[in-house]
């Protein structure tokens, strides 16, 4: 499974940013998918993840009401969309690939390549 992320860059902090993960073939039916996260220092969390397979979804607490998954399949594409975003969402974020529900770090079998998210106040 091929995960290809992008769409990061800097932002002032009360901004909007659209993260892109292209994937390959029937990946987004297949697979539980889902964003993670990397601040400097710190270890990489999950931030977002959606089981359309169960129709669930799973946000961190501190995006909630701010952030949402949704996919495309005619482009093979999931998206990350973040509102109000803060100096503390700041990091590089990785989108995944997972078998495992809930999707937690250690189920991930496919991570993309890390896009940086950089949010001045």
């Amino acid at each position: 499974v091929q995960l290809q992320a992008s769409g990061g860059g800097l932002v002032q902090a009360g901004d909007s940013l659209t993260l892109a993960c292209a994937t390959s073939g029937r990946t987004l039916n297949n697979y539980h998918m889902g964003w993670f996260r990397q601040a400097p220092g710190k270890e990489r969390e999950l931030v977002a993840a959606r089981s359309w397979r169960y129709g669930a979804t799973a946000i961190v607490d501190s995006a909630k009401g701010r952030f949402t998954i949704t996919r495309d399949l005619a482009q093979n594409t999931m998206y990350l969309h973040m509102n109000s975003l803060q100096p503390e969402d700041a990091a590089v974020y990785y989108c995944a690939a997972s078998n495992r529900w809930p999707m937690v770090k250690e189920g991930v079998h496919s991570w993309g390549q890390g896009t940086l998210v950089t949010v001045s106040s």
